[in-house]
C-alpha cells in the first residue's frame, strides 16, 4: 500500500537543521522532519547536580514538552513537573546525548538542553535528539571560542530516527498517521560510528521475527547516515561568537 505522503519505504520525511532560531541560548536550532517541528537549546550552567560536586566531572541533562498548539487538540502545561511518557522521553534525550561527550573534558558544569515540540507529526523524540545533537555542539563551539574549554568535548555524532512495520511493510520516519497504525513500532538511536545507543522497539500487535527486528535495523541505520550527513554540513561552519551567560 502507498504510504500517505508517497514517499519510498525507505526514505526520510523533508528534515532540515535552522541555527540560532532563538537569539539567547548559547545553541539554538529548530529540527524539522516533515510536518514534526521541535526546537532545541543548550545552556550552559556554571554548576554541575549536588551529586557530582568535586567530581572533576561535567554534565548532560534534557528537558521536554509538547506546547499547546502542538497537536489538533490542546496540550495541557504540566505545571506540577513532568510524568509519564514526558519524563520518559527527557530521559531518553539525556542519557542519548551524554553518550558522545566526554564529562571529564567538560569540566564542572552542565549543559541544560530544552526540547520543546512546536508542531507534532510523529517522530517528536528523534527529532529532539537529532537537533539537541547540534544544539550541544554549538554550545560547546560557543564554549571554546570564549576559551571556557581548549576542544569541543564530543566524542562522536547522534541521531535518532523512528521505523515500523505497517500493513506488513518496514517503512522509515513514520508520521503521526502511520505511527498510530503501526504494528510494530521502533525508536533507533545511534552514533556517527554507526554504534547503537539505544533502541526502543514494541509489537504493538503480532510479535515480530528476528528477521523483521534485523530490517527495521537496517532501514533505520540508513536514515541515520542521512541525518548524520546533514549534521556534519552544519556543524562545517561554525557559529557565530555568542555571550555566554547572559
Amino acid at each position: 500500500m502507498p504510504r500517505p505522503d508517497g514517499r519510498a519505504n525507505d526514505e526520510l520525511r523533508p528534515h532540515s537543521f535552522e541555527r540560532d532560531f532563538t537569539a539567547y541560548a548559547q545553541g539554538s536550532v529548530l529540527v524539522t522532519f516533515g510536518d514534526t517541528k521541535v526546537l532545541c537549546t543548550a545552556m550552559l550552567d556554571e554548576d554541575v547536580p549536588r551529586w557530582m560536586r568535586n567530581s572533576g566531572k561535567g554534565w548532560v541533562t534534557a528537558e521536554y514538552s509538547m506546547l499547546p498548539g502542538s497537536s489538533p487538540e490542546r496540550i495541557r502545561r504540566e505545571t506540577k513537573g513532568p510524568k509519564g511518557r514526558t519524563q520518559e522521553i527527557q530521559r531518553l534525550i539525556g542519557r542519548a546525548l551524554r553518550s558522545v561527550v566526554d564529562m571529564k573534558a567538560l569540566g564542572e558544569r552542565q549543559i541544560l538542553l530544552d526540547c520543546d515540540v512546536l508542531q507534532a507529526d510523529g517522530g517528536t523524540r528523534t527529532a529532539a535528539i537529532s537537533g539537541a545533537y547540534l544544539a550541544l555542539h554549538d554550545c560547546l563551539t560557543r564554549m571554546v571560542q570564549a576559551e571556557l574549554i581548549s576542544a569541543v568535548p564530543l566524542l562522536d555524532e547522534l541521531a535518532a530516527i523512528s521505523v515500523g512495520v505497517i500493513d506488513g511493510e518496514a517503512r522509515l520516519d513514520l508520521p503521526y498517521s502511520e505511527d498510530v497504525n503501526a504494528e510494530t513500532d521502533m525508536n533507533v538511536v545511534m552514533t556517527g560510528k554507526g554504534l547503537f545507543v539505544e533502541v526502543q522497539g514494541t509489537a504493538e500487535g503480532a510479535p515480530f521475527s528476528r528477521g523483521e527486528l534485523d530490517e527495521l535495523l537496517g532501514l533505520a541505520e540508513g536514515g541515520i547516515r542521512s541525518i548524520h550527513e546533514l549534521q556534519r554540513e552544519y556543524v562545517s561552519v561554525a557559529p557565530p561568537p555568542r555571550p555566554i551567560g547572559r
